[in-house]
């Protein structure tokens, strides 16, 4: 009988250790994709700086053509 609940703890120890394991490899591989997804030539990060340096060249072409138009 008390051999029979060792073996039950030392099983239910090994599931533990198990799922622990297999929950360190998943998010390591989901910390990987989101780092891939946020730097890279097609990251979040890059997009969003080429976006404000599209909103700065637009800003300065509005004011030159505002410019022009007070101008007339």
């Amino acid at each position: 009988m008390k051999r029979k609940l060792e073996e039950r703890i030392k099983e239910k120890r090994g599931i533990t250790l198990i799922a622990l394991v297999i929950t360190i490899i998943v998010l390591l591989i989901l910390a990987g994709v989101t780092i891939a997804t946020l730097t890279g030539e097609n990251g979040i990060l890059t997009k969003a700086s080429d976006a404000k340096e599209d909103t700065v060249i637009a800003q300065d072409e509005e004011m030159i053509k505002l410019e022009i138009l007070r101008k007339l």
